[in-house]
């Protein structure tokens, strides 16, 4: 099940986001201060018959920072072409689509931190000056000639912030971070995907699914559609509380959004090694999973529900994490794990 809740888009996500996008601002929920931010730098920019300044929205997988992207480009009225830091892999690819692009027109880069150095370099000049500059030829014949480009709005997303270079941080006049949405605000969304995918679901079902969603919207639009399997085999076709929990109980996803890989994790730093603290090099060994994933899916949510926290020694499981899995107190001096 832990293809359910993780964040980072599945191929069956991409047989349905499009359709489940907003259409526009209004029909975006949650993020009302970048959305409220974004409005009023995009009037200004169309007022002065300008291009927007370049934007990096940043934050976990999820959370709407493509849909934002394609709507800031229907906002200002102008095209979008999209791609990701990972294709472009040759300063000659990027090259050909800057020099392509119209003129205030969107670049849409996913995952920008994952640019390749040398594509990186040229992308400075194209960002501050509008130009590329070229070396043509090899050798002492080598001339460099500067290939002037229309102005255009970058718009860079990316999961981690941290691992984007300074200068090229620094070139984002606007930048923005996603942050993880209130339920109420899931409850609106499930409710919005459910009326678009004619699905029947009542308040307590879209309630219950938002409690388990970890605050992602992919996350929820994910189990809508598994809840909704449940409801037409199993149910009424109608996704009431119950029927959401019975069938979320059943994907072993709990009333926290803990699935099989997040209690694994708790577990066996309980079990194996008293609590923690302990080193993720060693959690992931332990439970044969790559450390990245961990530290990019897992992790941040524990640590934002409280039940694991990280300290200069390693990962250590909270009180909190030993009361929900039913578990004696860390403190306790015979550690008993579970109940009789």
């Amino acid at each position: 099940m832990e293809a359910v809740l993780t964040p980072v888009k599945t191929k069956e996500d991409l047989l349905f986001e499009d359709s489940l996008r907003p259409r526009s601002f209004e029909e975006f929920v949650g993020q009302e201060t970048v959305k409220a931010n974004l409005k009023i730098f995009i009037e200004a920019a169309c007022k002065r018959d300008e291009q927007l300044d370049h934007v990096l929205l940043y934050g976990p997988p999820g959370l709407g920072k493509t849909s934002l992207a394609y709507l800031i480009a229907k906002k200002m009225g102008v095209g979008i072409k999209p791609t990701a830091g990972p294709v472009i892999e040759r300063t000659g690819d990027l090259s050909a689509i800057l020099s392509n692009l119209q003129s205030k027109e969107m670049l849409f880069i996913d995952e920008i931190h994952r640019l390749h150095p040398s594509v990186e370099e040229i992308m400075y000049a194209a960002m501050e000056d509008f130009c590329l500059d070229l070396v043509i030829g090899q050798g002492p014949s080598a001339r460099s000639h500067k290939l002037q480009l229309k102005k255009f709005t970058l718009v860079g997303a990316t999961t981690r912030a941290g691992r984007i270079t300074p200068p090229l941080r620094g070139r984002f006049g606007i930048v923005h971070r996603l942050d993880y949405y209130k339920n109420e605000d899931l409850q609106k969304i499930i409710k919005r995907s459910a009326s678009i995918l004619k699905v029947s679901i009542d308040d307590k079902g879209a309630e219950q699914i938002a409690l388990r969603s970890r605050g992602t919207p992919r996350v929820a639009n994910r189990l809508l559609r598994r809840v909704r399997d449940y409801a037409d085999v199993k149910g009424t076709g109608k996704i009431t509380g119950k029927e959401a929990t019975t069938s979320l109980d059943k994907m072993e996803v709990d009333s926290l959004g803990l699935d099989e890989v997040d209690r694994k994790i708790l577990m066996t730093i309980i079990e194996n090694f008293s609590g923690g603290p302990v080193g993720i090099n060693t959690i992931a060994a332990a439970i044969d999973e790559e450390k990245d994933t961990i530290e990019s899916i897992y992790e941040p949510f524990l640590m934002r529900i409280g039940f694991l926290e990280r300290t200069t020694r390693g990962r250590r499981v909270s009180q909190k994490a030993y009361k929900h899995l039913g578990l004696a107190s860390s403190s306790s001096p015979q550690k008993k794990l579970f109940k009789d």
